[in-house]
Order: structure tokens, then sequence, then C-alpha cells
């Protein structure tokens, strides 16, 4: 054996086929999770395959995961594999800017998310689901994401981006919310500036969001006012060097953390309840809960919201089953070990949230349990890495405890007050959009219990 035979390193298995350039592209998107899961139940942990002419390296497991969250960011990079992200939060932003910078944007954020304004957003969630759902008839039907992405986006604005805001958010905002949300796709990740009609309104969306976050940011100024909210403390901010935020970063950084408090909130909040409704036997439990928690209390406290553990099971259980996102990326910039197989750089790494949460790791996992989170079998908690719904280590979200608090208020308003039953007999995940919710129409029937409680 040769010297230079002994030094080859051992590379992951390919899932070979697929088209010339395109590889799986096609097959990904229309069913990305039976593909992904085939390719593991050939290879096991590690596998590769072409997609649109990057090498794809699959990771999975929480062995997987860990490796591929653990990463540096100079060998694996987030910023390289996000840029479809650019024309929505903008120039300068986020995955748009030096590593130091985003850290420094990070830290205009993270004021918006502690304990003291997570006590204030209680409050305001509950009252946006209260007036919200006020609108509804007696009786009727109701597509539920729809229902959940109207309601999420009137609670994320509120919340982060105040009262003035929330008083002028129009039909307008709600259909260029929309466009934004349309330039988030599979296409996007690989050509986000190709001349199609959907980037073209994408584009025009953001420009028009900064001249009405503009208006609001002028009259501030104008008339002295001093906001309680997130915009004001982006008024407010200088980054180390001095230098103020431009309206467009301003906005910016209101559509990032937006995007972040709403999205995935809104489809994870669709799913709890599709599950729960599938699996009635469950609700009695947290029933009893709600009126230990609550009793006939028309207030929600951040105190409360912590207590309602058999509620959050069942919302940690839809994060399992159904993961708004179903997949994450990053460049390869650094070659990489793993199990013995060395990666290239240049090509892409993956780790899929719907395809670990189903792997023996989780007993039965095909099977709906949120028991399984209980204190006794605490299943996510056998590594840092099993659940990644919202990522993992220092790559989790931090809008995570947000989700979960405007969930918690929006199902104890719905349950306490309605009766409600599906209308179809499946529910199957839209793999069209690059967050997965249910496939639309998904519809609910409902009936009002009391009109206030």
């Amino acid at each position: 054996m040769t010297a230079s035979a002994i030094n080859i390193k051992k590379t992951p298995p390919v899932l070979r086929g697929g088209l010339p350039y395109l590889g799986y592209a096609l097959e990904l998107q229309r069913n990305p999770i039976g593909f992904l899961q085939r390719g593991q139940e050939q290879f096991g942990e590690i596998f590769s395959f072409l997609l649109a002419g990057s090498n794809v390296t699959f990771l999975t497991g929480s062995k997987g995961n860990e490796a591929f969250f653990r990463a540096p960011d100079d060998q694996f990079s987030q910023k390289e594999a996000y840029q479809f992200t650019v024309p929505i939060f903008g120039k300068g932003i986020a995955y748009d800017t030096t590593p130091d910078r985003m850290s420094e944007q990070l830290g205009f954020i993270f004021p918006a998310l502690r304990e003291e304004r997570m006590q204030a957003y209680a409050q305001f969630m509950a009252k946006e689901t209260q007036d919200y759902f006020d609108t509804w008839r007696e009786s009727g039907e109701v597509d539920l994401l729809a229902a959940m992405n109207e309601l999420t986006v009137f609670i994320a604005s509120r919340c982060l981006i105040g009262h003035e805001f929330r008083q002028h958010l129009s039909t307008e905002f709600a259909s260029l919310y929309h466009d934004l949300e349309g330039g988030i796709n599979l296409l996007a990740f690989f050509q986000p500036y190709l001349p199609l009609p959907t980037f073209r309104r994408r584009d025009k969306a953001r420009t028009r969001m900064v001249e009405l976050i503009s208006q609001i940011i002028t009259n501030r100024r104008a008339k002295g006012n001093q906001g309680e909210d997130f915009l004001q403390a982006l008024i407010n901010a200088r980054y180390a060097d001095g230098t103020v935020l431009s309206e467009d970063n301003i906005t910016g950084l209101l559509l990032t953390l937006l995007f972040a408090g709403q999205h995935t909130s809104a489809v994870l909040a669709a799913w709890t309840g599709i599950l729960l409704l599938q699996h009635p036997q469950y609700l009695p439990a947290i029933m009893t809960e709600q009126q230990a928690v609550f009793g006939n209390s028309h207030t929600f406290s951040l105190e409360q919201l912590r207590q309602l553990v058999i509620l959050e099971r069942s919302i940690k259980e839809a994060e399992r089953l159904r993961p708004p996102l179903i997949m994450l990326m990053r460049k390869i910039l650094r070659d990489f070990e793993y199990n013995g197989y060395h990666v290239k750089a240049g090509g892409l790494a993956m780790v899929s949230p719907a395809v670990s949460h189903r792997l023996s790791e989780f007993s039965s996992p095909n099977q709906y349990d949120p028991e399984r989170f209980s204190p006794e079998r605490a299943e996510d908690r056998k590594s840092p890495y099993t659940l990644i719904g919202f990522g993992g280590g220092r790559h989790r979200c931090i809008g995570q405890a947000f989700a979960y608090q405007q969930i918690k208020v929006i199902w104890s308003v719905l349950l306490r007050q309605y009766d409600l039953e599906l209308v179809h007999n499946n529910y199957e995940p839209d793999y069209t959009t690059f967050v997965v919710g249910p496939r639309q129409p998904c519809l609910i029937r409902y009936r009002r219990k009391y009109k206030s409680y």
C-alpha cells in the first residue's frame, strides 16, 4: 500500500441519483422529510447528497446535532447560508454584517426579552388575544393557521414595536408582511435576487415598510415622545463607535425580531391546537390546570403562565412532532471531521429537527405523547441537542420563551372560552413554505361557552 493511499480520508456515504446539477432539489421541495428519512435509514447519522450544485452533508441524532451546533462560526457559518434574509432584514443587519457588529445588534435585542419586559408582555398578549377572539361570532368555522398568523402579528407588533405601531397596524401592513414572508422559500436560499414576481413584491414591501416606520420615528422626534417599547430602545441605541442606527437599520432590526416573534409562533400555535384536538384525552388535565392556576381571574401574569406545565408539555410535543423549521443549514468554511468521516469545505451542512425528533432517542417517536416531557421521563433532557425545534446550544433561538408565552396565552383563552373541534380528518404539513405549517385550509369549528371569564 502506498503512502498516498494511507492518507486518503474517508468521506461520508453519498446518496446517489437525482438530476444533473439540481440533484435532489425537487424531491427536497416536494417531500423533504421523507427524502431525509430515507437517507438516514440507509446510511445512519451522516450522509451527503447533491442540492442545486452544492454538496450537502446531513447530520442527525443528538450527537450529529451537537457537532452541527457546536462547530465554531469560522467552520460552520450561518452568514453565508442565510443570505436569503438580507433582502428582508436589510444591508448591514444580522447575516449581512461582521460577527462583532451582529453581536452588538443582538445586544440591542436582548433587553426586549428580559424578565421585566416579559412581565409586561403577559398583559399585552392577554389583551390582544381577548380583543381578537371577541370579534368571533358565537359559533362558526375558522382557518386556524390564518387566525394564528393574524393574532401573532398583532401580539408581536404590540409587544416588540409598541402601542403606537399597533394602533396603526392596518390591512396595508398585513399585506406588506405577507409579501415579505413570500420571499422566504427554498429558491431564495440559493438565488435570492432572481427577477421573479415574488422577489419583486418582497423588495417593494420592504421599501414601504421603511417608509411606515420612518414616519413613526419622525413623529416621535417632532413631538418629543419617548415610547416604552423596543422601537424607542433602537432610536436611542448607539453602536460601540458612537454611530446611531439609521431608519433602515432600525426597520431591519424590528423586522428581524418581528419575524422571530411571529412566524414560528403562529405555526407552532396552530400545530399545538391541531394535535391537542386530535388527541382530546389530554384536554381534561389541561383544563384542570387552567382552573387551578387562573380560577375566574381575568388577568394573566408571567408567574401564572409559568405554572402551566401541562399545557407547556403539549406545546413542546407539537415542537417535536411538527417543528416549524424542518431544516437548518450552515456553509462549511473549513474541513470538518465527524465520526471518522472527513467533510471538505465548500459545501453545506444540514440538520433536521423533523427527522431527529422521530428517532429512537424518543420513546415511540411517531406517537403523540406530551407526558414524555414530564419530570419523571424528561426525554428531552437526555442531551441538550435532542429537542432542537428552536436550535441548540449557543445557537438556541433567543425568542423561544416569547413564543411559548404567547402560545400559552392564546390556548388558555381559546380552551376556556370555546368548545372546539376539527373539521377535517387530516391536517398535513405544507412543505411549499420555509416555515412549515399545516396545509390550508385547516379549518376548526368553534362554539362560544360564554362571553367572558
